[in-house]
């Protein structure tokens, strides 16, 4: 039996402009299971990053509903849905967002670090989230030492190590070429179907919409029918 872990129905932002309101998201309603890749498709502009912040917590919407794992996210308090994003969410993006003072192994860790895991603990999730990105052999290096799809693979590692519910990808192939790319949306096709985690990949590229389960096409903040 399928179990849901993403569930948003009827999810609207509005946001209030000098020129009026802007419906950035517009009626949205989906469904991700668990251990299902869906890529979000749509132009820069179309409401793809407005939805993902809203899936994840980071924002709430104007009006809709959006329930992880059965739990309704936009009703939580901020308390609640900051152990939430640290716990059962993670994201990835575009820019890599490391740190650039730490190792790869110790970007990994800040996640664990922030939820108290003790130390034994921590470096064997670290260790283990490194070699499934194939980056065990660059622990102790820094992101200025590692290519950009490297730097893109720690950023995964550091999004799965707290074994989230669900991943988010704001253009995680954006600022890489092609074939590293598409290398990286392999690794995130693989890490669903070990992990069982869902995950919603927001991209532009056409190409990569074919190692996902499903794609979801977003126009003027309304999903295509």
């Amino acid at each position: 039996m399928t179990t849901t872990a993403l569930r948003a129905e009827h999810l609207t932002r509005v946001f209030a402009t000098p020129a009026g309101e802007v419906r950035a998201v517009d009626d949205v309603s989906l469904e991700v299971a668990a251990g299902e890749l869906v890529v979000l498709q749509g132009r820069s502009g179309a409401g793809k990053t407005t939805l993902l912040t809203m899936l994840g917590g980071l924002d709430r919407p104007t009006s809709g509903r959006v329930e992880l794992e059965g739990r309704d996210v936009a009703g939580l308090d901020e308390a609640a849905l900051r152990e939430l994003r640290s716990t059962r969410v993670a994201s990835v993006f575009q820019t890599f967002g490391l740190l650039p003072v730490l190792s790869a192994a110790e970007n990994v860790e800040v996640p664990l670090r922030i939820l108290r895991v003790p130390r034994a603990e921590r470096e064997r999730r670290v260790a283990e989230a490194l070699a499934i990105v194939d980056l065990a052999d660059h622990a102790a290096q820094r992101p200025g030492e590692l290519s950009g799809g490297q730097q893109q693979r720690v950023g995964i590692a550091r999004a799965v190590v707290a074994r989230p519910a669900l991943l988010l990808a704001d253009e995680p192939t954006g600022q890489l070429d092609s074939e590293t790319g598409s290398a990286i949306m392999d690794l995130i096709a693989r890490l669903v179907a070990e992990t069982g985690m869902a995950a919603l990949v927001a991209t532009h590229d056409a190409n990569l919409a074919a190692r996902a389960d499903r794609v979801l096409r977003i126009h003027d903040g309304r999903l295509d029918a």
